[in-house]
């Protein structure tokens, strides 16, 4: 019976060790042709303006602060 468990918990072992590695069944032998260089959108444009904006309000707050 002891036998029987020692195979059962190493069968299981195995097949949930496969279960989380997916990967190796579906590996490929390198990349065909290199990535191309990804743009720069919208995005970085949007949160630079409003990072400018949240500076500029920030020193005009700092500078009514000192006034009073």
């Amino acid at each position: 019976m002891k036998n029987h468990r020692k195979i059962m918990v190493a069968a299981s072992v195995i097949c949930a060790g496969l279960l989380f590695i997916p990967a190796i069944g579906f590996a490929q032998l390198g990349d065909i042709a290199p990535d191309p260089d990804a743009p720069i959108d919208g995005g970085v444009g949007a949160l630079l303006a409003a990072g400018i904006g949240y500076g500029i309000k920030k020193y005009r707050d700092g500078k009514r602060k000192a006034e009073l």
